[in-house]
């Protein structure tokens, strides 16, 4: 719901543009930091337990959100939501301990299914809320629902008797939040600054810095937030770094596309259009996204996740290509929109397959959660990147110039094509899985596994 009222939180509080795209990379940045440290927790103490402090922390953003009366205490609230990002990976956690083998994978599929299907209905929904309510009301109502979940999950959901001793390693943490930090303020800032600017050398240099100890503290670390050991294998490293090529561009394109379409039609490229309307034009996206994951298993069985990952990635970067030369109507957009929730359904679909089948069973939650971080690292690197590029010429009156957009596309256009080549580089076939890999065999025979003594229907 965020996503389409950027434009509204920067007029509201008479910001800039790069400075409103906070609000989301604040977001995300949190969610990278604190979705695998809850996790752990989690593991540690008890999924249940720490899935109702998360929903807490959740609410309790929404709440401060709600209340802001200037930018800098929402970009906190939304840091604070950002904890919010381990229930996902806690949810999946709690359907692998508590439920019976055959029923797994269909329940998760099915919290997967709900995730695309809140996206897209949030997109839709933020425009009425707004213009009747208020946009501090898309805070007010996740709130009140965060809370109901939140007692719903402490009444119902049975705690699992799961439990993995350790601790959290603080030093990876720590790094982590840094090198994020300051290569995401460098991006933001750079077009006022000066790419030159000492500041901006500086923290682009201590972000290389810190993100090399990052990961020697990784290597280092006895339960690390990132298992460095595990993305030596081929067929992680490749699939995560397609991952973290894909975060990038989806979430640059989700929150500027809805920028460009808000854009006044007097600037001569925008189409004025509402919040309501934004949210329809990117409805699209995530209707095609949610069918690619539906037939993903089919299409992969026949044709390879490897295949998929290449195909996805270069629709979608030929639905960027198309916004930036093709943005003169509305039906351009709805295409283009489409065209993109198809390429990255299909992508994210056979990375999911593709990690599991490369590692062993009792790492699939870990390297699943995994690749889904890095893809939030991907995704808060793309919306500073997109923000940089697109405010880096400004027009008098304040407005972006249509350059900005086309060039900022055009990136993601090719940081798509540089994920098919990487999806290209993942290894053919995929590990020998034994009965105990159940209920994730049927994954990996679609990722290319060889299954040994499990009948497949």
């Amino acid at each position: 719901m965020v996503i389409p009222v950027l434009t509204t939180v920067q007029h509201e509080f008479h910001t800039s543009q790069a400075t409103a795209t906070w609000v989301l990379t604040g977001y995300l940045v949190s969610a990278s930091v604190f979705t695998p440290i809850v996790g752990r927790v989690g593991d540690m103490v008890g999924k249940e337990r720490v899935f109702v402090l998360t929903l807490g922390a959740l609410a309790l953003g929404s709440l401060l959100a709600a209340l802001a009366g200037s930018i800098g205490v929402l970009i906190v609230a939304r840091v604070v939501q950002g904890v919010g990002g381990g229930v996902l990976p806690l949810a999946f956690g709690i359907i692998r301990d508590e439920f019976p083998a055959a029923r797994v994978t269909g329940a998760v599929g099915s919290l997967a299914t709900l995730t695309a299907i809140g996206g897209s209905a949030g997109s839709v929904i933020a425009g009425p809320i707004n213009d009747r309510l208020g946009f501090h009301w898309l805070f007010w109502i996740p709130m009140i629902a965060t809370i109901a979940a939140g007692l719903a999950a402490a009444l119902f959901v049975p705690e699992s008797p799961v439990r993995t001793p350790g601790r959290i390693s603080v030093a990876p943490v720590v790094l982590l939040s840094a090198w994020l930090v300051a290569l995401l303020v460098a991006l933001s800032e750079a077009p006022v600054w000066g790419w030159g600017s000492l500041r901006v050398v500086g923290l682009l240099a201590a972000a290389v810095v810190l993100a090399l100890g990052w990961v020697y503290s990784e290597t280092r670390a006895a339960v690390p937030l990132i298992d460095m050991r595990m993305m030596r294998l081929p067929a992680v490293w490749t699939t995560n770094l397609v991952a973290l090529l894909v975060g990038i561009s989806m979430y640059a394109m989700f929150a500027f596309l809805p920028e460009l379409l808000q854009t006044a039609t007097s600037s001569g490229y925008g189409f004025g259009a509402s919040i309501t309307e934004s949210g329809l034009i990117l409805l699209p996206a995530g209707v095609t996204m949610f069918a690619a994951g539906q037939y993903s298993g089919r299409l992969t069985d026949r044709f390879g996740a490897r295949a998929l990952i290449v195909a996805g990635c270069l629709i979608g970067g030929a639905s960027m290509a198309m916004i930036a030369f093709a943005h003169d109507s509305t039906w351009e957009i709805y295409i283009a929109s489409g065209i993109m929730g198809l390429g990255i359904g299909l992508a994210f679909s056979a990375m999911s397959a593709l990690i599991v089948a490369a590692v062993p069973a009792a790492q699939t939650g870990v390297a699943s959660g995994m690749n889904a971080n890095i893809r939030t690292i991907g995704g808060s690197i793309g919306s500073a990147l997109m923000a940089s590029i697109v405010t880096a010429q400004l027009r008098s009156d304040g407005l972006p110039k249509e350059s900005g957009y086309v060039v900022g596309f055009v990136v993601l256009a090719l940081v798509l094509v540089a994920g098919a080549f990487a999806g290209a580089r993942i290894p053919v076939g995929g590990r020998t899985v034994t009965e105990s890999d159940v209920p994730h065999a049927e994954l990996a025979v679609l990722a290319g596994g060889t299954v040994v003594g499990y009948d497949s229907e």
